[in-house]
């Protein structure tokens, strides 16, 4: 009661001072004048519409100033002729750096050999350095241009009819025509040749904003959390670290190469500025917009007009995010088989953006779950044990995503097969590398399309029961699962331990570590062998980082067709028409072999790939063993 009394006496003391600040307000109101003659201000002479555009003037104006002297702050120079001395002042206080310790796996990893730059690289090196950081004379445009695409977000995110048509067979389309006419000024006209793609999803997490945020505007955080998505990024430069201890105002110039979990679809790369801005306490918005015009290429595949995400807190550490996709580019080399599929917007609009997060966002708050029921023997409920296993199924993840795209840094052959079952292939040295087995590494990849449904191949490839039936390494033996994570609401989001019991008794048995991940974009089921003891060590909670791993696995993708009956996609003219009875799902297949030698590796491109074509082939024929190979 004395502790209650004494709360009571605070907050009635505040709300005195509260009354008093309101009472000053109105008296300043009911004395203003009129900045030019000094007579009384008459506002009401001035229309509602011309107040509202000097009011919303006077706040773009302000924040230009303000971002502007953050960022000469750290260019050493005023940026913008009209900074304010009201602006600088909000530079003057020390910014502290951040981490967000998401407590799992490399969320928030800030190692010095990472930073920076996110992405294996195999083959060739350093292919997106080239581009370089932003020149002083080019800032003062890349801020407003910053500026102006977070206001362009805001609206493409909260605008419904007419500038968003509701469709029933691929939700809301974009109206180009009343886009320009709403934002005619933007990073100028769509260049010819390339194609416009436009979306918007929204949906729930269970996370905070401010944790959301701080995903986003850290590149390795956000480059773990999309692995799928982003194949490579790199922070050129860092005009503004933000205000206040946060990201409200934080302006980062990146490069990233964006992909399809395939080779048969060349990845994107976007030379971008992203900007963060708290509009409330309630809401934030990230925003990638293209700096192409800045320094135009006669070469540009791909650029991203105001792309990204408006987020409200909710109640109970939820949040709404509401994402946008707009992107202008030229998928001509795309392969016919995935057409479909890119055209739709579901290979990089903003469904998949969303549904990743959301997956995501689910597997960070089921590993730090401490409620564990403990009936099932096989579900780790130790949470140093729970984490150091997740810790290295996300290394995993991400190096099987890293390297089964089209990315530019592979250095992909292609063996001699006919039509989409070309089988892709390269070699990599693995020296001085904790986390991989030394040797020379032969990695293959091949992409097909096959008449199933998506859900019934990825029940299927997770099922330890049916392993047997397409897993060489299993030789025929009983596999048995010996540890279970459960990552989410959906059964098929989990980490395995699998056994393989092995049939012949002078073999001993092995061990498969496997993570199986399914969203509305997709699903992923990705192994690797890994040795006895090591997984002894992680299981008890000691550190993952010095398990060798060689990843495998499945990315499924929809084929980009629509149940129930005939559905047209145009793309600039081009139709794709797909009917129910054609609806399947598009499967890549990976994996990775160490090998003693080069001649070995050499030896191997061929024989390995001609026999994954024919047994492909022979199985094809059989209708019902398509997945045995």
């Amino acid at each position: 009661a004395q502790h209650e009394r004494h709360e009571n006496s605070i907050l009635k003391s505040d709300n005195d001072k509260l009354r008093a600040e309101n009472n000053r307000y109105k008296d300043a109101l009911s004395n203003a004048t009129c900045p030019n003659c000094g007579g009384p201000a008459a506002i009401g002479e001035m229309s509602f519409d011309e107040q509202h555009l000097r009011i919303e003037n006077a706040r773009l104006r302000e924040e230009i100033d303000r971002i502007s002297s953050i960022a000469a702050k750290y260019v050493g120079k005023p940026m913008l002729p009209h900074s304010s001395p009201f602006s600088q002042l909000t530079t003057s206080t020390h910014i502290p750096t951040r981490s967000l310790d998401l407590e799992v796996g490399s969320f928030g990893n800030n190692n010095s050999s990472q930073t920076g730059f996110v992405g294996e690289m195999y083959g060739t090196s350093d292919i997106m350095r080239p581009v370089s950081i932003p020149r002083e004379a080019e800032k003062p445009m890349i801020v407003e241009l910053a500026v102006a695409a977070m206001e362009e977000l805001v609206r493409m995110a909260q605008t419904g009819d007419p500038l968003w048509v509701s469709s029933d067979s691929s939700g809301e389309i974009l109206n180009e025509d009343e886009y320009f006419r709403t934002f005619p000024r933007g990073i100028g006209p769509k260049p010819i040749g390339l194609r416009s793609e436009a979306s918007r999803e929204s949906t729930v997490v269970i996370m905070n904003q401010i944790n959301l945020v701080e995903i986003l505007m850290d590149v390795n955080q956000w480059s773990s959390v999309f692995c799928g998505i982003v194949s490579r990024a790199l922070t050129l430069d860092v005009l503004s670290t933000g205000v206040a201890g946060n990201y409200n105002g934080a302006l980062q110039v990146l490069t990233a190469e964006f992909q399809v979990p395939s080779p048969l679809v060349p990845t994107r790369e976007n030379y971008f500025v992203r900007y963060c801005k708290q509009h409330s306490d309630t809401t934030w918005a990230v925003v990638d917009v293209s700096l192409d015009s800045l320094r135009p290429s006669p070469i540009t595949r791909s650029r991203r007009r105001p792309s990204g995400c408006l987020i409200q807190e909710l109640q109970n550490g939820y949040s709404k995010v509401t994402w946008v996709e707009h992107t202008e580019v030229d998928d001509i080399s795309v392969h016919t088989m995935y057409k479909p599929l890119v055209n739709t917007g579901l290979a990089f609009g903003a469904k998949r953006w969303v549904a990743t997060l959301d997956r995501q966002c689910e597997r960070l708050a089921s590993s730090m779950a401490s409620n564990i029921p403990t009936g099932d023997l096989s579900v780790i409920t130790s949470p140093e044990g729970r984490k150091s296993m997740l810790k290295l199924a996300e290394r995993m993840v991400m190096s099987f995503c890293s390297g089964v795209g089209a990315s530019t840094a592979h250095a992909w052959s292609t063996l001699a097969a006919t039509g989409s079952d070309d089988v892709r292939v390269m070699t990599r040295k693995s020296m001085d590398d904790p986390g991989r087995p030394p040797g020379i590494v032969l990695s293959a990849a091949t992409s097909f399309w096959i008449p199933v449904g998506l859900k019934r191949v990825f029940d299927f490839l997770r099922d330890e029961n049916s392993r047997s039936q397409w897993d060489i390494l299993s030789n025929g033996g009983l596999v048995e699962e010996m540890a279970h994570i459960a990552n989410g609401r959906d059964p098929g989001n989990s980490v395995s331990l699998l056994r393989v019991n092995s049939s012949n008794s002078g073999e001993s048995n092995m061990l498969i570590l496997q993570e199986s991940c399914t969203d509305a974009s997709g699903s992923y089921v990705i192994y690797a062998p890994v040795d006895m003891m090591a997984m002894n060590v992680v299981l008890s909670g000691g550190d993952p980082d010095y398990v060798a791993l060689l990843p495998s696995g499945f990315a499924i993708l929809p084929d980009g067709s629509t149940r129930g009956g005939n559905a047209s996609v145009v793309a600039e003219g081009e139709v794709v028409t797909s009917t129910a009875s054609n609806c399947g799902s598009l499967l890549t297949v990976a994996f990775q072999i160490l090998v003693d030698s080069v001649p070995t590796a050499k030896l191997s491109l061929g024989s390995v790939g001609n026999a994954l074509y024919e047994v492909r082939e022979e199985k094809a024929k059989e209708g019902v063993g398509v997945f045995s190979w």
